[in-house]
């Protein structure tokens, strides 16, 4: 039964993709030239980590059916379809840039803190920015990224109606613990 909203669902389609090639653009440009001796440290290795899931997840093939239906009810079902793999795609985006943001944070502190400490206060400083890195990265789990979505989405007014929730969010993705 035709409920006349498919060009509604095609309008999400289109801003949660765009949503995802911003976040993408972001993740892209990322750079990052860690000293040998500062290769392994924690920021370094979840910023190369990051890279890599952002790389996986960008060549991550979309397996709809794309053939036209021309019937509103099968089309109402693909683009329900598309607009679920678009927003995991975009969940996932979004958490890896914030880890990304807190590792690029982490290695800006550091140079400061490299750049002005002498040796003996360096060692504490650094542990302490390692420690808060920790804390940072802990605290992006998968509720407060869908949260930070939807509350965007809703202030610009977009419709979520059929926006995937947070739990198939989870399924979808296999990440029933809320971090990574």
């Amino acid at each position: 039964m035709a409920d006349g909203l498919n060009s509604t669902r095609a309008m999400r389609i289109v801003e949660i993709m765009s949503d995802f090639r911003e976040i993408q653009s972001f993740l892209s440009n990322i750079r990052a030239s860690p000293s040998a001796e500062d290769y392994n440290a924690p920021g370094y290795v979840v910023l190369r980590r990051c890279v890599a899931q952002a790389e996986a997840l960008l060549a991550q093939p979309f397996s709809a059916d794309t053939s036209p239906y021309g019937e509103d009810d099968e089309d109402r079902a693909q683009l329900q379809r598309i607009i679920t793999d678009a927003a995991v795609r975009r969940f996932k985006a979004k958490k890896i840039a914030l880890y990304s943001t807190a590792a690029l944070r982490w290695i800006q502190s550091r140079q400061i803190l490299q750049s002005q400490l002498p040796e003996p206060q360096l060692t504490a400083a650094l542990q302490q920015l390692d420690n808060r890195l920790g804390a940072e990265l802990s605290a992006i789990t998968d509720a407060r990224v869908e949260r930070m979505m939807r509350d965007a989405d809703v202030e610009e007014g977009k419709w979520l109606n059929e926006d995937p929730s947070l739990a198939a969010i989870q399924h979808l993705v296999g990440n029933v613990n809320g971090h990574n």
